[in-house]
C-alpha cells in the first residue's frame, strides 16, 4: 500500500473521494489494506473523457491501480458512456461512477484530482485548457491538439496553472524503445547523421463502418470502392449522409470544428481520417516515432528549421481526405538545436520507402526499434536487455507503465516521462510537414519563437477558424 508523504498530503490537500462514495468511503484504513486499495485519503480521484478508443484501454489499467479511484465518465453518445460507467461500477463492485454528456460539469467537480481525455484531435485545446484551469492532472492523447496554435495554447494554460501532464506516447515506456534512444545518447552509432521516421499511409476502417458505406453505395451505377471517392455533389455522397442518430449530440460533437453533414463513417475512431477533426495517419502517427526519433536525438525542447514535404491526397472535400502518402524531410540545424552537427530527418509513411519505426543513421552504426522488433549495425546490441552500466553515461527517463508513471507523477509533483512540452515539440514536424504539402512550399520555422518566416498564407494554417459559440483559448 502506498501512502502519500505530509507534503504531498499538502499538494493534495484539495483532493478528497467523492462524497457519496458509500460503504468504501467509510471503510476503515484496515479493511482497505485488506482489499489492497490505499484508504479514500491517499487515493486520486479521476474522471475519464471520451470512451472510444483509448479510452477504454486507459481506463481499464487505472482501475487496476490501488491508489487511483474513477468516479466520473463523460461523453457524448448514449451506449459507450453507459458501458463506460457499467465498466467502471463493476470493478469497483458498487454505483459510484457518475455519468456525464458535458465534459464542463465533470470538471467543475472539486472532488476530482485528475482526468484522461481521449476525444478527437479537434476537442483537445477547449478541453485540456479548461482542465488545466481548474487546476487537473491530466492524461491526454496525442497528438497534442489539430493544429501548432492549439496546442500552444495548451502549453501555456498547463504550465501556468503547474499540472502535472502525460501524454499517451507510451513508448517511452518500453525498454526496448529506451534501450535504442540510449544507444544513440551515449554516442554508441556516433554522430547522427540522419533519421528515419517510418510512419502508415492510407486509412483504416477503426469504427468498422465501411463496409455498410459501400453497401449502400453499390447500389449505383458506377461502382465505389473507396470512401476517398465519395465527394459532394454526387449521388455517393447523397447516399452517405444521413441523420445523426437521435440519441447523439452531433452539433457538440463537432463543436468548434466546421459545421459538415453527418456521415456515420467519418465519426467513430475514423474522425482522424477527416482534416475537420483530425490530421490522418501522419498526425495520428507523429507522436509515437516521431517522438521516439526526437528522444534519441536529445531534441525533446527543440524541433527543424526547414521542413519539405509532398503527398498524395484525395480531393479537399472527400469523405476521408487525409494524406494516403507522405514523405516529409526535415532539416535540424546544429546553431539551432546544440548537437554536433546538422541533423536530416525524413518522416514518410504508405510509401514502403522506409521501414515502421524510428532509425538513427550515425558515422559509427545505426539503430532500428519498432513494436514490432529491434535491429542495429553491431548486433551485440540487440542482444542486451539494456545499455551496460558501463556504457550508460546518460541515463534516460524510466518508466515501465505509462498511466503508472502518470500516477507516481501526480504525488510527486515531478514531471512525467512525456510531460505537455514534449508533446508539442514531437508533433511540429507532422505538423509543418503538413503545412509544407498543403501549400507545396518549403516552410522555414523559426525554433526559438515558434513562427513561419516569410510566408503569410503558410502561417495561416498554423491555426484554425473555430466555429460559434466555441473560442479557442
Amino acid at each position: 500500500m502506498t501512502t502519500l508523504t505530509s507534503a504531498s498530503q499538502s499538494q493534495l490537500s484539495r483532493r478528497r473521494f467523492i462524497e457519496a462514495a458509500g460503504a468504501a468511503a467509510i471503510l476503515s484504513r484496515s479493511a482497505f489494506a485488506r482489499a489492497g486499495r490505499a484508504p479514500a485519503s491517499d487515493r486520486i480521484t479521476m474522471g475519464v473523457i471520451g470512451w472510444g478508443m483509448m479510452g477504454p484501454a486507459n481506463t481499464k489499467v487505472f482501475l487496476e491501480q490501488p491508489d487511483c479511484q474513477v468516479v466520473a465518465a463523460c461523453d457524448l453518445e448514449k451506449e459507450p458512456l453507459a458501458d463506460a460507467v457499467n465498466t467502471i461500477n463493476s470493478h469497483y463492485g458498487n454505483q459510484d461512477c457518475r455519468a456525464y454528456h458535458d465534459y464542463r460539469e465533470l470538471l467543475a467537480r472539486d472532488d476530482i484530482d485528475t482526468v484522461m481525455i481521449a476525444v478527437p484531435d479537434h476537442w483537445h485545446e477547449l478541453m485540456a485548457c479548461e482542465a488545466a484551469s481548474r487546476k487537473k492532472d491530466i492524461y491526454g492523447e496525442k497528438p497534442l491538439a489539430r493544429t501548432v496554435r492549439e496546442q500552444q495554447g495548451i502549453v501555456r494554460v498547463a504550465e501556468a496553472n503547474k499540472i502535472i501532464w502525460q501524454t499517451g506516447s507510451w513508448q517511452r515506456s518500453l525498454p526496448e524503445f529506451r534501450k535504442a534512444a540510449e544507444i544513440v545518447r551515449n554516442g554508441l552509432i556516433g554522430d547522427v547523421i540522419r533519421v528515419e521516421v517510418g510512419l502508415p499511409g492510407g486509412h483504416h476502417d477503426f469504427g468498422g463502418t465501411e463496409p455498410e458505406l459501400l453497401a449502400k453505395l453499390a447500389t449505383l451505377p458506377n461502382k465505389i470502392t473507396d470512401p476517398t471517392l465519395v465527394v459532394p455533389g454526387t449521388p455517393a455522397w447523397n447516399l452517405a449522409v444521413s441523420a445523426p442518430p437521435p440519441d447523439f449530440d452531433y452539433d457538440r460533437w463537432i463543436g468548434p470544428s466546421r459545421m459538415e453533414p453527418y456521415i456515420e463513417a467519418r465519426i467513430n475512431k475514423n474522425w482522424r481520417w477527416n482534416y475537420n477533426t483530425g490530421g490522418g495517419q501522419l498526425m495520428d502517427w507523429i507522436g509515437h516515432h516521431g517522438d521516439i526519433a526526437h528522444w534519441g536525438l536529445g531534441f525533446d525542447l527543440t524541433g527543424p528549421s526547414e521542413i519539405e514535404g509532398v503527398g498524395e491526397f484525395p480531393a479537399p472535400d472527400a469523405l476521408w481526405n487525409t494524406a494516403t502518402k507522405y514523405n516529409i524531410e526535415c532539416l535540424y540545424k546544429k546553431e539551432v538545436t546544440g548537437y554536433s552537427n546538422d541533423v536530416r530527418m525524413t518522416i514518410a509513411g504508405g510509401s514502403g520507402a522506409i521501414n515502421m519505426g524510428a532509425k538513427w543513421i550515425g558515422t559509427d552504426g545505426w539503430v532500428w526499434v519498432d513494436r514490432s522488433g529491434f535491429d542495429a549495425s553491431n548486433q551485440e546490441w540487440v542482444k542486451w536487455e539494456a545499455v551496460p552500466d558501463s556504457l550508460r553515461k546518460i541515463k534516460l527517463y524510466v518508466s515501465t507503465e505509462h498511466r503508472r508513471n502518470f500516477l507516481d507523477c501526480v504525488k510527486t509533483r515531478k514531471p512525467t516521462i512525456t510531460p505537455v512540452e514534449v508533446a508539442h515539440h514531437s508533433t511540429l514536424p507532422g505538423h509543418l510537414g503538413l503545412i509544407s504539402m498543403l501549400t507545396g512550399r518549403k516552410i522555414h520555422w523559426d525554433v526559438q519563437h515558434e513562427v513561419i518566416l516569410d510566408d503569410a498564407a503558410a502561417s495561416e494554417l498554423l491555426t484554425r477558424p473555430y466555429r460559434a459559440p466555441y473560442v479557442m483559448v
